[in-house]
């Protein structure tokens, strides 16, 4: 080794992802640094904008629910030594004409997993929930559990998880290059990395790759597979507030014939929040991206809560952008680098990810430190783009 500063493990990017990963090599005594080219919490990239979905009913896959469990575990865990609550119950709401994928597989993934659910139609969702008011022929699936996280704030946690156990994290450093050293790139216990960044050279024996929508500029197998999308947020005033509490306001998925989008009742800003997924297919450079929302995405917010969600749709109350990181099928990579096996990469979370960071943390220390998981991730590996 060189006189560079040295670790077991160094984590590149303390976001949702990265926060957890470094706090859970570091409870198992991993020396960790983790290096993060803006603030902790920052809103440059995809972990931010106060509220994030938690959600047991998932239809994008019912492979998914055995992680969402864990997810569940681990995210009580950490609020338990935090000052704040992290983890908001409100139930949730998947709605979509009967014959929809969104409702047909949040059903599936309740029925496959006995989740504990409602089907519900339109009006009954609404006279349960006032502050929807659906299509007549949309159905809904209810589960009591879902709710939502407070992604900055979960960042926050992690991070002084980590802290107390004597990670290392360092913000405002941009990390150029990294490469490997010592041996052959096959689990060769000599196998260790190099990373360079804009302040100083690091050494360490593992490496963990959770970029974001800067994954492919690390990681060289993502280019065109990790493909970062401008999204927009905005938050509205209630006309009638009461319906849009946590207590009466589940978090919600929704197809309509404007497209697919997701909101959450009021918290912390003063409004009833919704995007819409896929806001405006922008595919962008995240070094490039106009960040500044405009009154083309308000536009396009306000007209699915004016018609959806009547009692919401009140004065601006504020806008803001993030963005997704998509891959083709818009399932996760979580893996080992084939050629780079002391290397794990997380990343592609496809607009859906941040409710599992509290297990994609766990799996990634695994990955790391044992060079596998008991979780099941086969699903999420690199190579089935190959």
């Amino acid at each position: 080794m060189s006189d560079a500063d040295s670790y077991d493990a160094i984590v590149i990017g303390v976001g949702g992802m990265g926060s957890a990963a470094a706090a859970h090599l570091a409870e198992r005594g991993a020396d960790v640094l983790g290096l993060e080219r803006y603030d902790v919490p920052h809103s440059m990239g995809s972990s931010h904008g106060v509220t994030r979905i938690i959600r047991l009913a998932y239809y994008e896959h019912p492979s998914y629910v055995p992680l969402l469990r864990r997810a569940y575990e681990l995210w009580r865990d950490l609020e338990a030594d935090y000052d704040r609550q992290l983890l908001h119950v409100t139930g949730s709401v998947d709605a979509a004409p009967p014959d929809d994928p969104l409702f047909e597989g949040s059903k599936r993934s309740c029925e496959d997993h006995d989740i504990p659910h409602e089907v519900l139609s339109s009006a009954e969702l609404g006279e349960r929930f006032p502050g929807y008011d659906l299509p007549e022929d949309h159905m809904a699936v209810y589960q009591p559990d879902g709710g939502f996280l407070w992604p900055e704030q979960c960042i926050v946690a992690h991070v002084q998880r980590a802290h107390a156990n004597g990670a290392e994290i360092r913000a405002r450093e941009r990390v150029q290059s990294w490469e490997s050293t010592g041996g052959t790139g096959a689990d060769d216990p000599d196998d260790g990395v190099v990373v360079e960044t804009d302040r100083g050279t690091y050494e360490a024996s593992k490496l963990v790759i959770a970029a974001g929508a800067w994954a492919a500029e690390q990681v060289d197998a993502l280019e065109g597979i990790a493909v970062p999308e401008r999204q927009a947020l905005g938050w509205f005033q209630p006309t009638a507030p009461e319906h849009f509490s946590p207590e009466n306001f589940p978090v919600f998925n929704l197809q309509v014939s404007e497209g697919r989008y997701y909101g959450f009742p009021t918290f912390h800003v003063p409004g009833f929040k919704i995007g819409r997924y896929h806001h405006l297919d922008e595919t962008v450079d995240p070094d490039e991206m106009d960040r500044e929302p405009n009154r083309e995405d308000e536009a396009i917010l306000r007209e699915c809560t004016e018609r959806y969600f009547p009692a919401a749709a009140g004065p601006t109350q504020r806008l803001a952008t993030c963005m997704f990181t998509n891959t083709p099928d818009e399932h996760f990579v979580i893996d080992r680098l084939p050629d780079h096996p002391q290397v794990s990469v997380a990343a592609g979370f496809s607009g859906h990810g941040f409710k599992f960071a509290s297990v994609v943390g766990e799996i990634l220390a695994d990955l790391t430190l044992a060079g596998g998981t008991d979780h099941d991730v086969g699903m999420f590996s690199i190579d089935r783009f190959d």
